[in-house]
């Protein structure tokens, strides 16, 4: 009886320690050292703000909400091409982000906001 019990704690404790039960850990723009992270706090969070959740502004527009909800962009050449040349209150970044840059910041998007 003993052992069975012992046997049921090693387990348990051995799914914890693999992350069983645990909910990730929501990416956080402000915490990582990436490069596109430093791209998106320099240029993006004036206006998407510092986690990319969107805001309203005092005007009544909707900053949209890069992490959840209904994206108007989905499409890795929807997303780049809106950023690379704005649109809807967007000011365009092709003169400010190489087109390396955009494509970085599209993975960014897609990889660590919006999976997460």
């Amino acid at each position: 009886m003993v052992y069975a019990k012992l046997l049921i704690i090693i387990i348990f404790a051995g799914a914890a320690a693999c992350g069983f039960g645990s909910s990730t850990k929501r990416f956080s723009i402000a915490e990582s050292a990436s490069y596109e992270a430093s791209i998106f706090r320099q240029n993006c969070a004036v206006c998407h703000g510092p986690e990319a959740e969107g805001k309203t502004l005092e005007d009544g527009k909707q900053i949209p909400n890069l992490r959840e909800g209904e994206f108007k962009y989905t499409t890795d050449q929807q997303i780049y091409q809106h950023i690379s040349d704005g649109g809807n209150g967007m000011v365009p970044f092709r003169n400010q982000l190489s087109e390396r840059e955009i494509r970085q910041m599209v993975e960014f998007v897609k990889r660590d906001l919006r999976e997460n």
